[in-house]
C-alpha cells in the first residue's frame, strides 16, 4: 500500500504566539571574584546591602506612608506607599518580595529608589505573615493566596491611580507577580507590564534542588519559616496550637503538614501544582513581562525558564552569573537586577 504524506494538523494563531521564544542573553558581567553563585546570593541579603538599601531610599527624597489594604474577605494586607513630593508621577510600580522577605528587604529598597529616581510613586506591598503583619490575619500565609494579592493590587491601584499600573517581584514574588499578570485582565486590574527576577516556576523542583544541593538555603528558609510560625502561635495560640516537635520537622515534611492541616490542597503534589508557572502556564499572559535569571542560581533550575511557553510580549534573559536574586556588580554591592526591573518597566 502506498503512503500519502502525513497530514497536518492546522496552525492557529494562539500556537504561534505561545511558541517559547529563545531566551536573551543578558548584559550582566561581574568582575570575576563576584562569579561565584553562593558569594552572589549571600551578600545579596547581607546587612551591608539592607544598609545600602535604606541609604538609598532615603536619598531619593520620598516621603514614605505606611498603609492598610483591603485584600478581600476581611483580609488586611500591608504595604508602604513612596513618592516625591511636588513630583507628578510617571505611573505606579507595585513592587513584592520573596518568602520569608518583607517591603524592607534590600532588593525591594533599592528596587524602589530605582523606580523613584526614574519618576514613579512605588507600593512595597507586605504579603500575609510577612514583615510586621503577623497580628493582621488569623491564618496562615500559603503560596496559593493569591486571590488576596488581586484584590489588594485593585486597591492599590484605586488608592494611588498612577498610571501605567506596573508590577515587579523577586522570586516567590516574581511568581505571584507572573500569576498577578495572568489574572489581571479578568480582574478588572489595569497592570501594564510585570517584572520578575528569578521567580520561582516550579515550586516541586525548586524544594528538590535545595534538598540536593548546598544545605545553607534550606537551613535558612526553615530559620525565618519557624520563626514566623512561632510568632503565628503566640498570637493566636487558641487556632495555633501545634508543638515545638511539628516546628523542628524538615522544610518537606513541614509543608505537607501546613498544606494538609490549613489548606484544601489534600497533597503537597496538589498544593505545588496550584502555584507551578512552569511550562505552559503563561502562555496565556497578556500583559508585557521580563524575567530575569541566572544559570547558577542555587535555588531555581534554569532548565524551566528555556522550556517555557511563552506570548510573543514576554522575554526571559538568562545570565550566567548572579546566583539567586544577587546579581552584584562591584564591591559597593551595586545590584543589577534593581536597576534591570527600573528599566525594563520604564519601558511601558
Amino acid at each position: 500500500m502506498k503512503r500519502g504524506r502525513a497530514s497536518q494538523p492546522p496552525v492557529h494563531d494562539a500556537d504561534i504566539v505561545a511558541q517559547p521564544p529563545a531566551p536573551a542573553a543578558s548584559g550582566y558581567r561581574p568582575p570575576p571574584w563576584l562569579r561565584n553563585a553562593h558569594v552572589q546570593s549571600a551578600l545579596g541579603s547581607s546587612p551591608w546591602r539592607r544598609r545600602r538599601g535604606a541609604l538609598a531610599l532615603a536619598a531619593t527624597g520620598a516621603e514614605t506612608f505606611e498603609h492598610l489594604i483591603d485584600a478581600g474577605d476581611g483580609v488586611r494586607l500591608h504595604g508602604l506607599h513612596s513618592a516625591v513630593p511636588g513630583r507628578p508621577a510617571r505611573g505606579l510600580a507595585l513592587l513584592l518580595h520573596g518568602w520569608e522577605g518583607s517591603s524592607d528587604s534590600s532588593y525591594m529598597r533599592l528596587t524602589a529608589a530605582q523606580l523613584l529616581r526614574r519618576g514613579f510613586e512605588v507600593f512595597r506591598l507586605n504579603f500575609r505573615d510577612h514583615g510586621p503583619t503577623h497580628h493582621l490575619n488569623p491564618d496562615l500565609f500559603h503560596s496559593n493566596r493569591l486571590d488576596e494579592v488581586v484584590h489588594a493590587a485593585l486597591d492599590v491601584a484605586e488608592r494611588f491611580p498612577a498610571r501605567p499600573l506596573l508590577a515587579a517581584g523577586y522570586s516567590l514574588g516574581g511568581n505571584f507577580a507572573l500569576r498577578l499578570a495572568l489574572r489581571a485582565p479578568a480582574a478588572g486590574l489595569p497592570l501594564a507590564r510585570v517584572a520578575a527576577v528569578c521567580p520561582v516556576l516550579d515550586p516541586a523542583l525548586t524544594l528538590a534542588q535545595m534538598e540536593q544541593g548546598m544545605p545553607l538555603y534550606l537551613r535558612y528558609f526553615e530559620r525565618k519559616w519557624r520563626g514566623s510560625l512561632q510568632r503565628k502561635r503566640a498570637l493566636f495560640p487558641q487556632l495555633h496550637d501545634f508543638d515545638d516537635a511539628t516546628l523542628r520537622l524538615g522544610m518537606r515534611a513541614l509543608t505537607e503538614w501546613l498544606v494538609l492541616r490549613h489548606t484544601d490542597f489534600g497533597s503537597l503534589e496538589a498544593y505545588f501544582d496550584g502555584y507551578s508557572i512552569a511550562g505552559e502556564r503563561l502562555a496565556a499572559l497578556q500583559v508585557a513581562a521580563d524575567i530575569l535569571t541566572s544559570t547558577d542560581d542555587p535555588v531555581i533550575p534554569v532548565d524551566g525558564f528555556r522550556a517555557l511557553r511563552l506570548p510573543a510580549t514576554a522575554r526571559v534573559e538568562i545570565a550566567p552569573w548572579g546566583g539567586h536574586c544577587g546579581f552584584l556588580e562591584n564591591a559597593r554591592l551595586e545590584g543589577y537586577a534593581e536597576r534591570w526591573v527600573a528599566e525594563r518597566l520604564g519601558g511601558a
